[in-house]
């Protein structure tokens, strides 16, 4: 079903906020920040200081990942209410690794227009820093925090040929590039930023086996940008025989050449098995 974003209508606007350089907001979305009744923001305390550099006074209503879902009744009755209501997080655009998700999909089941402004996010300005190739790229964002997830997460990912953006705090930055270096290999190119658009912001280059040799002390938010995995680019012009038949030649056996393809292509092994052998299903 259409629903027509400009109808003066009550509306839920998703207004980005900047990363760290208090001038990275767009006129617009200062203008919404004006124009709403309401804003529900992750931290009051933050958002506060945004509206006060900007002079702007408007109710502020926490709303996080830990009390999201309880707000949606309040979301509503604003709404119903004739109310324009703001949602920001604390730094960048609300629900791109920050809260927001849960109160923008009930705004739409309830029938409100839900309204996303343009602006502040990290991964971008980091990708175009980066000297990594832009395109294709694959936004993952937080690996998990826990060690055996978080590698069962890169092995998911190190057959992807789009550059990966990742988000990573400092304190695990250095489990992460030995794990980046165990599973996808240490001679990926990889670019690391830290506080971007903040007068601290500094980007280290190289290889994972560089970063991981120079031994930096990374400090601030952290945005990982890697190469794709080159391979599987190639593999995309190679029919499943010749895929297996290149394992098999490079000293592996059939079911182990089967296995490495099943994993490259995201298949199962049974679907490769059978393509490989030209078994048919009746």
């Amino acid at each position: 079903m259409s629903q027509k974003s400009y109808n003066n209508t009550p509306t839920l606007y998703v207004i980005p906020t900047p990363i760290g350089n208090m001038e990275d907001i767009t006129l617009r979305a200062l203008n919404t920040l004006k124009m709403v009744d309401v804003i529900f923001c992750e931290d009051t305390r933050v958002t506060g200081q945004l509206l006060k550099y900007y002079e702007i006074n408007k109710k502020l209503i926490s709303s996080h990942k830990f009390n999201e879902a309880n707000n949606k009744e309040k979301l509503l009755e604003y709404l119903e209410n004739g109310n324009n209501v703001g949602l920001v997080s604390d730094r960048g655009t609300p629900i791109i690794s920050d809260p927001g998700y849960e109160l923008v999909k009930f705004a739409i089941d309830a029938g409100y227009n839900v309204v996303s402004l343009p602006g502040a996010t990290a991964l971008i300005p980091a990708l175009t820093s980066s000297g990594i190739s832009p395109m294709p790229f694959y936004y993952y964002g937080f690996l998990n925090s826990k060690d055996n997830i978080r590698r069962k997460e890169l092995e998911f990912l190190k057959n992807i040929d789009a550059t990966l953006i990742l988000y990573e705090a400092p304190h695990r930055i250095n489990k992460t590039l030995n794990d980046l270096e165990n599973i996808l290999g240490n001679n990926r190119k990889i670019s690391i930023s830290r506080e971007i658009t903040k007068k601290y912001e500094e980007i280290y280059r190289g290889t994972i086996e560089d970063l991981i040799k120079e031994n930096n002390e990374y400090k601030g938010e952290l945005v990982l940008v890697i190469e794709g995995n080159k391979s599987a680019i190639e593999y995309k012009n190679l029919t499943i025989e010749e895929h297996v038949d290149f394992y098999i030649n490079d000293g592996n056996s059939v079911m182990d050449a089967i296995k490495i393809v099943s994993k490259e292509r995201g298949m199962k092994k049974s679907e490769v098995y059978d393509l490989y052998h030209k078994i048919e299903k009746k």
